[in-house]
C-alpha cells in the first residue's frame, strides 16, 4: 500500500533574503571565470600600451628624465611633410605589394609542381628551413655573398660572366637585394599554409580531372584554387601584417655601423631611428610613435582592402 503524504509543489517562488540578488549560473559565469585572466593581461599587455602609444603621439618627449610638452598634430605634420617618411613608407608599399606578388607566384607555382612529386613533404620542409632561421642570420649571410668581393661576383667572375659583377649592396641596389632575400626566406613560411588547404582536397577531384584530360593548370585553377581560397586569404593578411612590419633582415643587410642609407629604410626602420636617435643620438618617441600609428592604419586598411577583395562564397565538395 503506497503512501497518501502530500506532494510537493515546484511552482512555488522561491524566497530569498531582501536585497539578494540570484545567482548565475552556467556558461556565462564560466565563460567570465575562463576569460578573465586572459581579458586582464591583454588590457595591461596590448591595450594599455597601444593607448599609450596613441597619447605619446600627440607629445614631444625625449625619453624618460626628459620633460613631456604637447604637440598636436605636429608630429603628424612632420610625417606628411618629411621626405625621408614618405621614403620610407613607399619602400615599405613596393616591398609588401611586389614582394607578395612574388611571394604568392611562386607559392602557387610549387603547389603545382609539388603535387604529383615524389617526396613532395620532404620538399617542402625543405623550403621552409629558411623561416626557421633568423632574419639577422639571413640578412648577414646574404650580405656576405653580395658584397663586393663576396661569393657571387666571385662565381661570375670564375665562369666568365664579370660584365654581371655588380655592388650589390650599394645604396642603389640593396633595398632590390633585400626584396629578394626576403622573397627566398618568406615562401616556404606561406607555401605552408597554403598547402594545408590543399591536402584537404580529395584526390579522386584530381583523378576525374585527369581522365577529363585538364592540364596542370586547368587543376590547379579549377580545383586547387577554388577549394583553398580561405588559407591563401589567411597567408596573404599574414603577409600584409609582417611586411608592413620588416626590419631585422634590412638592419643585418647595410649592418648595425650608423643609419641605414634612405634607399633601404622601410618605415619600421625609421621608427627605430627616431626611438633611438639615429645618427645625432637624440631620441624622439612622439614621432616615432606617430609613426607607429601610421603604420597601423595601412596595416588595418590594407587587411580590410584584402579581406573584401578576397571574399568568396565557400566552395564544398559535394
Amino acid at each position: 500500500m503506497s503512501s497518501t503524504g502530500p506532494v510537493p509543489r515546484t511552482d512555488l517562488p522561491v524566497l530569498r533574503r531582501r536585497g539578494e540578488r540570484p545567482r548565475r549560473r552556467g556558461p556565462d559565469t564560466l565563460f567570465g571565470r575562463f576569460a578573465a585572466p586572459a581579458i586582464t593581461t591583454m588590457t595591461l599587455v596590448v591595450a594599455v600600451p597601444s593607448l599609450f602609444t596613441v597619447f605619446l603621439s600627440f607629445t614631444d618627449w625625449r625619453g624618460l628624465g626628459s620633460p613631456m610638452s604637447a604637440a598636436g598634430l605636429r608630429n603628424y605634420a612632420a610625417l606628411w611633410y618629411s621626405d625621408t617618411f614618405r621614403t620610407a613608407m613607399l619602400n615599405t608599399f613596393v616591398l609588401v605589394l611586389g614582394g607578395g606578388v612574388a611571394i604568392f607566384a611562386i607559392v602557387f607555382l610549387m603547389l603545382i609542381g609539388l603535387r604529383q612529386m615524389r617526396g613532395a613533404a620532404f620538399a617542402r620542409s625543405v623550403v621552409f628551413v629558411p623561416m626557421i632561421v633568423s632574419p639577422i642570420a639571413i640578412g648577414v649571410a646574404l650580405g656576405f655573398l653580395l658584397n663586393p668581393n663576396g661569393a657571387v661576383n666571385d662565381l661570375l667572375g670564375s665562369i666568365g660572366l664579370e660584365e654581371f659583377q655588380r655592388a650589390w649592396l650599394a645604396p642603389d641596389m640593396v633595398f632590390q637585394m633585400i626584396v629578394l632575400g626576403l622573397i627566398w626566406s618568406m615562401s616556404g613560411y606561406y607555401l605552408a599554409i597554403v598547402a594545408t588547404g590543399v591536402d584537404q582536397i580529395p584526390p579522386y577531384l584530381y583523378e576525374e580531372a585527369q581522365l577529363a584530360g585538364a592540364t596542370r593548370w586547368q587543376q590547379f585553377w579549377m580545383i586547387t584554387l577554388p577549394l583553398s581560397w580561405e588559407a591563401a586569404s589567411v597567408a596573404v593578411v599574414l603577409w600584409l601584417i609582417s611586411g608592413m612590419k620588416t626590419f631585422e633582415i634590412v638592419i643585418a643587410f647595410v649592418g648595425t655601423q650608423g643609419a641605414p642609407p634612405l634607399q633601404a629604410r622601410t618605415a619600421a626602420v625609421q621608427q627605430f631611428l627616431a626611438t633611438t636617435g639615429g645618427r645625432d643620438g637624440t631620441p624622439q618617441l612622439g614621432a616615432a610613435a606617430a609613426i607607429g600609428i601610421a603604420i597601423f592604419v595601412f596595416t588595418a586598411v590594407f587587411v580590410v582592402l584584402a579581406r573584401r577583395l578576397l571574399r568568396r562564397d565557400a566552395v564544398e565538395v559535394a
